[in-house]
């Protein structure tokens, strides 16, 4: 390919897993591959990957404040217990192979899409995190999330919505919004351990992240517009994809 055509190639996958990664999560599946078939091996395709990550959840989180749907404070208060695992999964990751454990991560995927559509409690957002008895579970789940985000990244979006929505008890269009934010935090030391051991690919990685910003943008706005309707299609579609993909159906 020449760099018109790998320009425009990333551009385009970028930009469809933009919008997915904000409205559900999964656009890793779609990215990762595209950066190894240009040839990139596996640990510098995930590191090159996290460029794109940050640049989309900037523009994710600029857009859903455009929109006036945010609450900042509380976002950076959860985005903190992500760090620790976070930096220790981007360690790893350098590591070991990320492999063996792809299996599950489809069976679980699977686990949560069926579970994002139980009806829950019609509570409003503020009695409902009022009134959760189990709030405390958010943060050691956050912690794992974070150390899997670190390591992997793939499907993260799916972990952090299943958390948000089921423990915090918020809706959707607000589970997107404090997702958006704590990824956006825990990338910048997970890309800094990737950049100092060499596992960047800059010009591939700015590429990808104008690709990933333009979806990423469109898909808040599409977030916030839809509501949970859009966002509970996106997700199972996006989902059920990653799943059949890392089955190793196609």
């Amino acid at each position: 390919m020449n760099d018109y055509s790998t320009l425009a190639l990333l551009f385009a996958v970028g930009s469809m897993a933009g919008f997915i990664n904000v409205n559900a999560g999964g656009g890793s599946t779609l990215t990762l591959p595209t950066l190894i078939f240009l040839g990139l091996d596996s640990a510098l395709a995930n590191g090159t990957n996290r460029v794109a990550i940050l640049m989309q959840n900037i523009f994710a989180v600029s857009s859903f404040r455009k929109e006036k749907v945010h609450q900042f404070k509380e976002s950076f208060r959860l985005s903190l217990f992500t760090l620790p695992g976070a930096v220790l999964g981007a360690f790893i990751s350098i590591q070991i192979s990320d492999m063996w454990f792809q299996r599950i991560l489809a069976t679980v995927m699977i686990g949560i899409v069926l579970s994002m559509f139980i009806p829950g409690s019609k509570a409003d957002y503020q009695d409902a995190v009022s009134q959760s008895k189990r709030r405390w579970l958010i943060y050691p789940a956050l912690l794992l999330i974070g150390f899997y985000g670190g390591f992997l990244q793939v499907g993260v979006g799916f972990l952090f919505m299943a958390s948000l929505y089921h423990i915090l008890q918020i809706s959707l269009v607000h589970v997107n919004m404090h997702k958006v934010f704590i990824i956006l935090i825990y990338t910048v030391p997970s890309l800094i351990v990737f950049s100092v051991t060499g596992n960047v690919h800059w010009g591939f990685g700015l590429s990808l992240a104008v690709g990933n910003s333009f979806g990423a943008w469109w898909g808040a706005k599409a977030s916030v517009k839809g509501g949970e309707k859009l966002i509970r299609y996106v997700l199972a579609v996006a989902i059920l994809i990653m799943a059949v993909k890392l089955l190793g159906v196609f």
